[in-house]
């Protein structure tokens, strides 16, 4: 390199290889590298900064293995310096560089820089048919790219509970998933923004998201999201006090679930649905679904659920034995006292007091 004159690629050369200890187990990724230093070099001194961008992007991408990660995020840094140099793209190249550096920073966890350059990847490639070599639109990756960075800083709002916040952020992911065109995005972030409001205590705009996620769950013959959808429904309408409304939303994701074979999720719309009528003391109807969520739970073999809803089936016998047996001691007449000992004796799942 020295010899051709390309003292900066040497330099650079030699500079990352201090840093890259594994360069001597992989020396077949030695002569890629000097080859594309070498050629951006070339080009920058010939002022074709379309050239030094390629090369540089070129090696971000060959240096593909998870020990390579510094370099390969090196190489991205590198090429979007070079993009903003190229007059002659309309901007293409140093959206495209903004893109990758936006995932660079959000495989660090580094959510606000990676909103940074997501923003002008968006800004950049908005009204634009940019496309890569998938042929997925650079606007419409600005868009799922933001959805998700957007998705992320709101964590960390509803972690503090701080919701008015959650909610602006989660709105904004709503509404770059929809504009990215992304349906099945789009639901997910709609029921995000639903579950927000549902913390903060507007249950009207919840019901509002979560429908809308419904709506798009149908269209989309997602039946597990149909299905959650339904439950969180029927959340909503719980806390309003709206009981058979609510019950009725159960019943439908208990429905949806059936009818798609998702038997993990119909198991937990009958522990949803006993537990509800156990809050309205229908004691009789809370112990059948604990049972139907118990035989599911061991059919799928697993051990919370099963335990669990074990729990939640002796509990709901108990209380639906609680009444009749109660009346009978306080009766306390021969034929109560009769069917009491009779009881005692066999210990059925029912009690009946034929004294009255």
């Amino acid at each position: 390199m020295l010899r051709e004159g390309f003292h900066r690629s040497f330099a650079e050369f030699f500079s990352l290889l201090e840093r890259w200890r594994a360069s001597r187990e992989h020396p077949r990724k030695l002569e890629p590298l000097r080859e594309h230093l070498t050629r951006a070099e070339s080009a920058e001194r010939a002022g074709q900064y379309v050239e030094v961008y390629e090369n540089y992007l070129a090696l971000a991408r060959f240096f593909s293995e998870p020990e390579d990660r510094w370099i390969r995020y090196h190489f991205y840094e590198l090429s979007l310096l070079s993009a903003g140099k190229i007059k002659m793209d309309s901007g293409k190249r140093e959206a495209e560089a903004n893109g990758h550096m936006g995932e660079v920073y959000l495989e660090q966890g580094d959510f606000e820089l990676a909103r940074e350059h997501y923003e002008v990847f968006y800004n950049l490639a908005v009204g634009r048919l940019w496309q890569d070599e998938s042929g997925n639109t650079h606007h419409s990756r600005a868009c799922m790219g933001l959805c998700r960075i957007y998705t992320l800083l709101a964590q960390r709002q509803l972690q503090t509970k701080d919701y008015r916040t959650a909610i602006q952020i989660l709105t904004k992911a709503y509404d770059m998933a929809k504009e990215g065109g992304e349906r099945r995005m789009e639901g997910e972030a709609a029921y995000r923004v639903g579950l927000a409001y549902q913390c903060k205590g507007d249950q009207k705009a919840a019901k509002e998201f979560l429908s809308t996620f419904a709506e798009i769950a149908t269209g989309l013959d997602d039946a597990a999201g149909l299905g959650k959808a339904y439950k969180a429904i029927a959340k909503s309408l719980e806390i309003e006090g709206k009981m058979s409304e609510s019950i009725e939303y159960l019943q439908k994701y208990a429905a949806v679930s059936q009818d798609s074979k998702q038997e993990q999720n119909l198991q937990d719309a009958c522990m949803c649905l006993g537990t509800i009528h156990s809050s309205r003391v229908r004691e009789c109807v809370c112990v059948d679904y604990f049972s139907q969520a118990y035989e599911l739970a061991c059919s799928l073999g697993s051990v919370p659920a099963l335990r669990k809803a074990q729990a939640c089936v002796g509990v709901a016998r108990a209380h639906a034995l609680l009444r009749p047996y109660s009346a009978a001691v306080v009766t306390g007449g021969p034929r109560s006292l009769l069917a009491l000992i009779r009881w005692k004796e066999v210990r059925e799942d029912g009690f009946v007091d034929s004294s009255g």
